[in-house]
């Protein structure tokens, strides 16, 4: 019996999808030839597109070097990641309570303790990455004052900036976690941010700073381990949008993703990966053909828009862009480079879903890409 391409699951003859991820039997051959495929091996498509950038590069301007991929992540100053759109949520994480208010202030203190209230909540300060000058002066004045009244006012508004600082960290961690917990669950995380709102709710500020360390370092290890699997689902996402968008129909190939997702949820990151990178083997493989034909009337519209005098430059520079992304088996890269040629060019009418595909003559099928 012949085994899936993406899970390795048996298939009885005759079968019309996989009984392990549900992937079609009819992409079975486009996964696997994909998925075996290097730079090298794969000239049909590479050609097609070359062409396709000769047929209208009047000008012979040179092509120049591809964008950058890579930004910031928005919800930690961790490792940078692709620029995708925001993935549906697989899981839906119970809420976490928000901090209902900042703790009361403190009893009035005096002596040796006051000082070192004062002390602590200055270095929690600088940890937080608070400008506390004006108020570490006013510390040092009081105590070499011996002024207990001034030294308890500059502690209470310590006390009051570091809170506030504290809550502002841990709104943020909250909203990573819930944008993490998304995608896997979040136990550890989970436990330490209740302790955390405890901890200043009872103005506990140096327990709540411990805590919310060991919150950061959570997730961020959780971001670092399932950052693959996160990009994996988007890269799926945007690639199953695209089939929909040029009129065909990406359930075919949706059953390793929806499969690889539940991997992922469950803590099966090796099969989750492995799942949800065929998934996206397939649904290029089954927009591609939809997708070279989209390119080709975007080349005769480009002709058009030349012969009106139009600088077609910005143009051009996308559509190498979709060949350099395709040589590096970039799926991402190759859409978003293909919408920004889109908007430049203008959207074809409405394709009916399901619509047979019509090659041009004397055109060959792309070689599916992996």
């Amino acid at each position: 019996m012949p085994s899936c391409p993406a899970c390795g699951t048996e298939v009885p003859p005759g079968g019309v999808e996989c009984p392990g991820c549900h992937l079609s039997t009819s992409l079975f051959e486009a996964v696997r030839e994909a998925a075996g495929r290097t730079p090298d091996t794969d000239p049909a498509y590479l050609a097609t597109v070359a062409e396709l950038i000769r047929s209208i590069d009047l000008a012979g301007t040179p092509e120049p070097p591809p964008p950058p991929l890579l930004r910031p992540s928005p919800v930690s100053k961790g490792p940078a990641v692709l620029d995708l759109p925001q993935s549906e949520p697989q899981l839906h994480p119970e809420p976490l309570d928000r901090l209902s208010a900042l703790p009361s202030l403190p009893p009035p203190g005096t002596g040796e303790a006051l000082t070192q209230r004062a002390n602590d909540y200055l270095r929690l300060g600088r940890r937080l990455g608070l400008d506390l000058a004006g108020l570490s002066v006013r510390v040092r004045a009081a105590e070499d004052a011996s002024d207990q009244r001034a030294l308890d006012a500059a502690v209470r508004e310590l006390f009051v900036q570091v809170a506030s600082a504290l809550a502002v960290a841990f709104d943020e961690q909250l909203s990573r976690r819930r944008e993490i917990g998304q995608l896997v669950p979040t136990p550890s995380a989970d436990v330490e941010l209740n302790a955390v709102r405890r901890a200043i709710d009872a103005g506990d500020l140096a327990g709540a700073d411990r805590r919310l360390a060991h919150v950061q370092d959570e997730l961020a290890r959780l971001e670092d381990v399932w950052a693959t699997g996160k990009i994996l689902i988007a890269s799926c996402d945007m690639l199953a949008e695209t089939v929909r968008e040029l009129g065909g129909d990406p359930e075919p190939a949706l059953g390793p993703v929806r499969e690889g997702r539940r991997a992922l949820a469950e803590g099966h990151r090796d099969l989750a990966e492995r799942l949800l990178a065929r998934g996206a083997l397939a649904l290029w493989a089954t927009g591609e053909p939809r997708f070279f034909d989209e390119l080709k009337r975007l080349r005769n519209r480009l002709l058009e828009m030349h012969d009106s005098g139009t600088e077609l430059g910005p143009a051009l520079a996308e559509l190498r862009i979709v060949s350099t992304e395709l040589r590096r088996r970039n799926f991402v890269g190759t859409i978003s480079a293909y919408r920004h040629l889109r908007a430049f060019v203008g959207p074809a009418e409405a394709a009916e879903p399901g619509a047979p595909v019509t090659p041009e003559a004397g055109t060959a099928r792309p070689a599916p890409s992996t």
